[in-house]
């Protein structure tokens, strides 16, 4: 169900919510978290689609912020998506304009969800400091992605400057399964210690600098980035040891092949996670990522920008 409203107030939304929990037995019992998404001024439904495919796993309220109303006098209009049209959600899209875009803040409060934390998450263009962003002081996780900015690496060495606990970013998530399989295969024999790592891949992508970052954070050895334009993501990971090299390497972005020495080299099947894998990841915990503070504050001034 899709209830347009074309010119309104946040009063009114909630009475709209209301009226349609009451009459239609829709319910928000179960709600574990707000999720606020400030979409900006680009098209907000991916975003929305992943959203509500994670509420699947973690029913919440969604609230999107679009700002693609260019009209100069101060108007709200709003969008309410109930049923199969949310997910396991309720979805209301907010599209303000003129001065209130510089309220989003007030909006949003109204709506939230009482006693239940707050996450916000910018899909598209990432806020200079997203703790100290108007919407972003309300949430307990502030989630980014910076593969979305125009100059990925950049905005990425900028956020390191202005971490706060509670930040992430969708680029850290992407890489993960890379994580997750190096990690098991250093816990394996014969335990030699790493002297130097590289990590090949696209060109521009940040998931390539917090992965080289947390290399150098985790294993102190030196790490180069080979940066391969048009490459699919992460491609190569090769860490360097005495009796030989450890090889993850991902030529397609479906398949990987990991080589070590004296051992068969084994096929794992590691496809470029999509938006709503990332997504359902970040909400599964509300507590810091402590981890990827580290590699962000200390690990990235390790590697070459």
């Amino acid at each position: 169900m899709i209830i347009d409203l074309h010119d309104t107030t946040t009063r009114d939304i909630n009475k709209r919510l209301v009226e349609e929990r009451d009459e239609g037995g829709v319910v928000a019992l179960g709600r574990v978290l707000t999720l606020v998404i400030d979409a900006g001024d680009h098209d907000p439904e991916e975003a929305i689609a992943a959203a509500n495919e994670a509420s699947r796993e973690h029913p919440c309220r969604i609230i999107v912020l679009s700002t693609i109303d260019e009209r100069a006098d101060p108007h709200l209009a709003a969008q309410i998506r109930l049923g199969g049209d949310a997910g396991a959600s309720e979805v209301v899209v907010l599209y303000p304009a003129g001065e209130l875009r510089d309220h989003l803040d007030t909006l949003v409060t109204p709506l939230l969800l009482p006693d239940a934390p707050i996450v916000v998450w910018w899909p598209f263009e990432v806020p200079a400091n997203p703790a100290e962003h108007p919407v972003g002081r309300m949430g307990v996780r502030r989630i980014t992605d910076t593969t979305q900015c125009s100059n990925p690496t950049a905005r990425l060495r900028a956020l390191a400057g202005v971490y706060t606990a509670g930040d992430t970013d969708l680029a850290w998530t992407r890489a993960t399964l890379w994580r997750g399989l190096i990690a098991a295969t250093l816990d394996q024999p014969p335990y030699e210690p790493v002297h130097g790592a590289v990590v090949r891949g696209e060109a521009t992508h940040p998931s390539m600098d917090l992965m080289a970052a947390w290399l150098a954070w985790a294993l102190k050895c030196p790490v180069e980035i080979d940066r391969i334009p048009g490459a699919p993501a992460i491609t190569e990971v090769r860490l360097s040891r005495s009796g030989g090299d450890i090889v993850l390497d991902r030529p397609d972005g479906k398949t990987a092949e990991l080589h070590q020495p004296g051992q068969p080299s084994h096929r794992i099947a590691l496809p470029i996670r999509q938006l709503k894998e990332c997504l359902v990841e970040e909400l599964r915990r509300l507590d810091p990522d402590e981890v990827y503070g580290e590699v962000l504050t200390k690990g990235l001034t390790k590697v070459p920008a």
